[in-house]
């Protein structure tokens, strides 16, 4: 038990196994209460300011720098957008087809990396198990096949990035108005040989996060647990979709609350927050307001929120997993990994039906119409809801920027589960590394990509010291209020 007469601050930095550098303080009263947790985001990255000025054609490709991990949604998220401003929103068929391509293979491979090389150990060998072993090469050492499933799907969904943005990393596949190369046979017959395998393997990864759960559901649908709201685009018929669609949000009971929003009308429906202790924003639905209009975006609400799966394996899946919950919404944050491994499957049967599409191979790779100055595009990365707002002039130059990224979407759920977490595990007891592991798991689950995520609104906070020949503070200004401190 913690020693009372008291208080006392916890924090964990870095968090580990995530994209990105971020932190966790948790203050403890003389009681061993928790009063206050929060997950802190202490890096800036100033995109929204440096693409200002150049020209719309340079974004997909420039914007894309935000992650290693995730560019291919940002290189599609502000491609869809410039498809607006050069009047070419109706791509051809080899077109959105290559594009669509190239975003199932970022969903397969990232969700394959996420799930097997930085949520794996925690669940196959306990929250509080031995940090040696708690870890992919722990996981290499004793599930081999597991390991090596897990590096060779990886493998396969950059292959199809490759294949159709030209690299596995920042590539230039997509264009205003379409695409820059179609899919060759080669290509395709290389990517068609080892499809089966993939679909094979999404499979037993499904049912690898089923067993995990049925040695005991009750923790598994409890950690980490709370009401949300849930946001996700869904097709016009309702089904899930990644790569279009208008934005649905339902309650934690699955009430619609919005429904089919088009992408230019997001400011009627979201609003973001600023708050001191973080460079991430705190989005909200606006009807709400910002203490109950806050939302879960990601894997679990997109398997929430969509109707129906369209790809026959995937949809079984999705069947089963509203079952678990007598058809309402999940609010496990565990749920997630159950929710993401439905989504690879998913995404492993849409590129098997797209590699036996011959308009992959047409010439007809671009279209263009009437010129606008505004544009809004969303889709859905495999983190979350991903919005590229852009506003270019005559002179074709980019002259407002704001983005809102899958991971700052989730911000104030990270922040909940941070908390919850927190008052379940660490309230009187003595603290260890296995149960502030318990923490990051919690994090974790939304799979985060701070990277991505770390933008501001206003002025960016500036605290400049002049210090003395001995070490001694002679001056400070500081600029800006809210600089994190804790």
């Amino acid at each position: 038990m913690l020693a009372t007469g008291k208080t006392r601050k916890i924090t964990i930095n870095p968090v580990t196994r995530i994209e990105g550098h971020g932190k966790v303080t948790i203050h403890l009263d003389e009681n061993g209460h928790v009063t206050q947790a929060r997950f802190h985001i202490v890096e800036f990255r100033g995109f929204e300011r440096f693409a200002l000025g150049r020209p719309y054609w340079e974004v997909p490709v420039m914007i894309q720098r935000l992650c290693g991990i995730c560019p291919v949604s940002h290189h599609l998220c502000a491609a869809k957008a410039m498809d607006w401003i050069v009047g070419g929103e109706r791509l051809s068929p080899c077109a959105e087809k290559m594009r669509r391509l190239m975003h199932y293979g970022q969903m397969f491979q990232s969700h394959a990396l996420h799930f097997f090389h930085l949520s794996s150990p925690d669940l196959l060998f306990g929250f509080s198990s031995d940090v040696a072993r708690r870890n992919i090469i722990g996981v290499i050492q004793a599930h081999p096949e597991i390991a090596r499933r897990a590096v060779l799907m990886r493998k396969y969904g950059q292959e199809v990035i490759k294949a159709t943005s030209g690299k596995k990393i920042h590539g230039t596949g997509a264009i205003p108005g379409g695409i820059n190369k179609n899919l060759s046979t080669t290509e395709r017959d290389a990517l068609r040989r080892d499809i089966g395998q993939m679909i094979e393997w999404s499979q037993a990864a499904v049912k690898l996060v089923k067993d995990i759960r049925a040695k005991d559901p009750t923790f598994f649908d409890s950690f980490g647990a709370f009401e949300s709201n849930c946001v996700s685009l869904v097709r016009a018929d309702g089904a899930l979709d990644f790569y279009d669609g208008g934005l649905r949000a339902k309650d934690a009971e699955g009430n619609i609350i919005f429904d089919h929003v088009r992408p230019m009308d997001y400011l009627d429906y979201i609003r973001e927050e600023v708050r001191a202790w973080s460079y991430m924003k705190f989005p909200f639905i606006r009807s709400l307001g910002k203490e109950k209009g806050w939302y879960r975006v990601g894997p679990l609400a997109r398997v929430n929120n969509c109707d129906f799966i369209p790809t026959p394996l995937a949809e079984e899946e999705r069947k089963e997993f509203r079952a678990a919950t007598g058809g309402k919404p999940s609010n496990s944050s565990l749920h997630y990994h159950w929710a993401r491994m439905i989504e690879l499957l998913h995404a492993a049967e849409l590129m098997r039906d797209l590699l036996n599409d011959p308009d992959l191979q047409s010439s007809d790779l671009v279209r263009r119409g009437l010129r606008r100055e505004e544009t809004v595009a969303i889709l859905e990365a495999p983190r979350g809801t991903l919005f590229h707002h852009y506003c270019v002039n005559a002179n074709d130059e980019v002259t407002l920027i704001n983005l809102i990224v899958s991971t700052t979407n989730n911000n104030e759920a990270m922040n909940r589960v941070v908390q919850k977490i927190a008052r379940d595990y660490l309230e009187g007891q003595v603290i260890t590394e296995g149960l502030l592991n318990h923490i990051e798991v919690g994090i974790r689950a939304y799979d985060p990509c701070l990277s991505c995520a770390t933008h501001a609104v206003g002025q960016m906070p500036l605290v400049v010291t002049l210090m003395g020949s001995q070490g001694q503070t002679l001056d400070m200004k500081a600029r800006g209020a809210g600089c994190p401190q804790s």
